[in-house]
């Protein structure tokens, strides 16, 4: 590895391709070596490089144009467990490790003039006999693990006409204990002659290999860093931005110096020092330029032992439910809305537990390297930083006045007079949303004192989130466009045609159309499905309600899924396409009310299961502040259960945004009348309001009848709404584009402020 100049993190690849090469080296314990013994065949070194070396690696992108290259440059890092061809790491790409079949190689013990290409569509010849042709010559020994020169060796397996007539091989050979190739190295000084091989009648197929397949990392769907961000210091330091990484280390340090997070101490025997690394990131702004170069110096929490280096871990974090009821509070009321953002925030806890960590890489004095660092205060990756952090903020924003949300401990309030105050804390983020201008002042000039602070002004971009205004109109918006183009492009689809809707009607997805063989289970492996997923749930979950139910179908096939699910998640790809500048819109309203939706599709979309879909949704000041599409979990035998169930789901979030609001103490409409939900089932409305049972509702578990004590101490009011006014249609099931289109219009979801 030392050679190669590769990451460290990669000695987990370094040590398969090790174990990998052993298992090909004979030994004296042997008389061969312990491939031969396992496949009763002689290995082949044709395909074996050297470990790091430069390579380009061709991976299949049928977006490409004709002059666009079809290759990747890379380093090569091992050969893939369960299919043929070679792994290759790719630093300076969005696919951080590529396996492919096709690549070319530049050795270092080779000319890099001279650049060797290979393939796995053509490693073993069939004779007409139907044996597996081998040259003339095998020798008595295995030679040495040296790459021959180009020139002195014939391959006759390179014959061009025999190319695509094995390729239809390749998944029977795959299924080989060791998948290698059956040609053997030939002495340097031995030339062999190449065999008279027959010529394959077969048609030729496409040059175009469609079983290339990339491994996809996994990634946070809140990194919007760039995707070459520096993955070591080494990295860093020899990057073309290195002086901004070194400066943004010295700040780092510099910050840890001003909050005494450690002291040098010598060593002691009770306590293990944990180690600790740099993490690089560039922080973008909303329009995708750079804001600045971010170094933060991170233990090595996974070595610390519960009891020992910590013990309580637990730390509150804001929900996105509680940032857009706040946005829509902003809206209605015409409030200031800030942001500030705590510099090395973590690094403001105070320690309980006595922690020693080795010096950070690159800044160790000479004379010092015995030395290890005595942690005064939390610092990142310690498994108690955030919730020290935690602790820390609530103490010093306490007692300036504010008041935390029962409901919400990461949402405070101050009261002062007839103003009043509202912040938002998101680990090291901050909102601040204010009805007075100077009492915003005063606050900020608080926090600045206490910690060290970045006043970033008005907001305008949180958590990937763009905040938009036009105070004249009060209307506020939040827009993910710039996490949905980052979306189109890590699939692929950033030029794909749009759809008008996410799920068309009609469209069902169900197990009947998951992998039933292990071949269709292999080529869905290929398939970044689970991040797919993950990518929209973090668009549905933030701005986008419209996705909620599609993006909800698509999660219950992830253990599992099928060609047809994939095609499915593609579908949402296109609808985003289309609707990427779509925002989530609040407004100032008459009548600041909180108003649930709740519906539910009766077994619709689980003919197998028989399980019915619950979906609701609130709309305070004009747009949607909480909404879910979820499966239900009792098996509901009439529509009226169903909608009875969806209605009690909706009351437990709807009391949570009352509460929420309740402690606000701003909102009078909120205060003095009950929660209104809309149901559009007759039966279960009738239902919530009389004590009647029958032989239909008996299995109905008892804390859905919670429902009947809440409307009896009028706390609730379950009403009838007509299905045209229905707004929680859309999350139960695929709708006709009209009626599709006209639905997440009243719950907000607009494509610009004069929709």
């Amino acid at each position: 590895m030392s050679a190669s100049g590769l990451p460290k993190y990669l000695w987990g690849e370094a040590l398969k391709t090790a174990n990998y090469l052993t298992n090909r080296t004979p030994s004296k314990a042997i008389t061969s070596t312990p491939f031969e013994l396992w496949c009763s065949r002689k290995p082949s070194f044709h395909h074996l490089h050297v470990w790091g070396c430069k390579t380009e690696a061709k991976v299949y992108n049928p977006q490409l144009g004709k002059l666009d290259s079809r290759t990747v440059s890379g380093f090569f890092i091992g050969y893939p467990e369960k299919s043929k061809g070679f792994k290759v790491y790719c630093p300076s790409h969005s696919i951080r490790i590529i396996e492919t079949n096709r690549a070319i190689f530049y050795d270092e013990m080779l000319d890099n003039k001279c650049a060797e290409e290979y393939s796995f569509e053509c490693e073993e010849v069939s004779n007409d006999d139907g044996t597996q042709s081998t040259p003339n010559s095998i020798p008595d020994t295995i030679l040495p693990l040296t790459r021959l020169p180009a020139p002195t060796i014939t391959e006759p397996v390179l014959q061009e006409d025999n190319l695509n007539s094995e390729n239809d091989n390749l998944q029977e050979q795959s299924a080989e204990p060791e998948p290698e190739p059956q040609v053997d190295p030939l002495p340097q000084a031995q030339p062999v002659q190449p065999q008279q091989l027959r010529r394959s009648g077969r048609e030729r197929k496409s040059a175009i290999n469609t079983n290339d397949f990339v491994v996809y990392l996994q990634e946070a769907e809140t990194d919007f860093g760039e995707d070459d961000d520096p993955m070591s210091y080494k990295q860093a330091t020899e990057s073309e931005n290195a002086q901004r990484w070194e400066e943004a280390m010295e700040a780092e340090l510099k910050s840890m110096n001003e909050n005494n997070v450690w002291e040098l101490v010598e060593p002691t025997g009770k306590h293990k020092a944990i180690g600790c690394k740099w993490v690089f990131k560039t922080k973008r702004c909303a329009d995708g330029t750079v804001e600045r170069y971010k170094a933060r110096l991170v233990a090595k929490g996974f070595t610390q032992k519960e009891g020992v280096d910590f013990n309580e871990t637990f730390s509150p974090v804001s929900t996105k439910d509680a940032f857009r009821l706040v946005m829509a509070l902003v809206a209605h009321f015409d409030m200031e809305l800030h942001q500030m953002d705590v510099k090395t925030a973590f690094l403001n806890g105070d320690l309980e537990e006595e922690i020693y960590m080795k010096q950070p890489e690159g800044f160790i004095a000479t004379g010092t390297e015995h030395l290890v660092c005595k942690l005064n205060k939390s610092i990142y990756g310690l498994k108690q930083a955030s919730r020290q952090w935690y602790l820390k903020f609530d103490s010093v924003i306490s007692s300036f006045g504010f008041v935390e949300n029962m409901v919400d401990e990461c949402v405070y309030m101050k009261v002062s007079g007839s103003q009043f105050i509202f912040l938002v804390l998101y680990v090291d983020d901050i909102l601040l949303a204010s009805s007075n201008f100077a009492l915003l002042n005063e606050t900020k000039k608080f926090l600045s004192m206490n910690f060290d602070m970045k006043d970033l002004g008005e907001a305008s971009y949180v958590l990937g989130i763009e905040i938009k205004r036009d105070r004249k109109k009060h209307l506020l918006g939040l827009s993910q466009q710039s996490y949905i183009t980052k979306i189109l492009r890590r699939f692929e689809m950033q030029n794909c045609s749009g759809n008008d809707v996410p799920m068309a009607k009609g469209d069902k997805l169900t197990k009947l159309e998951t992998p039933m063989t292990e071949l269709e289970r292999e080529e869905m492996k290929n398939k970044p499905y689970s991040r797919l997923v993950g990518s929209l749930m973090y668009a549905q979950v933030c701005t986008r309600p419209d996705l909620a139910f599609a993006v909800g179908m698509l999660a219950r096939f992830q253990s599992n899924p099928g060609n047809a699910h994939w095609i499915a998640g593609k579908k949402v790809l296109r609808y985003l396409q289309k609707t990427k500048n779509h925002m989530l819109v609040y407004r100032r309203v008459g009548n600041l009310e909180i108003a649930g939706y709740t519906d539910s599709d009766f077994a619709g979309n689980f003919p197998s299961s028989k399980k019915s879909t619950s979906g609701y949704v609130f709309v305070l000041a004009g747009g949607a502040v909480a909404w879910k599409s979820v499966k239900q979990t009792l098996t509901a035998t009439s529509t009226m259960q169903a909608e009875f169930i969806a209605i009690y789901e909706g009351v437990c979030q709807g009391l949570w945004l009352k509460n929420f609001l309740l402690q606000t103490k701003i909102v009078d409409s909120i205060i003095s009348r009950p929660l209104k939900i809309f149901c559009d089932n007759t039966a279960a409305v009738y239902f919530t309001k009389n004590n009647k049972r029958s032989t239909n509702s008996k299995h109905i578990d008892l804390k859905y009848y919670s429902v009947r004590e809440r409307v009896k101490h009028k706390e609730l009011e379950v009403a009838n709404v007509g299905t045209l006014s229905q707004l929680a249609d859309p999350f139960t099931k695929a709708l006709p584009i009209v009626a599709f289109q006209k639905h997440i219009k009243s719950i907000g979801v607009l494509a610009n402020f004069d929709c």
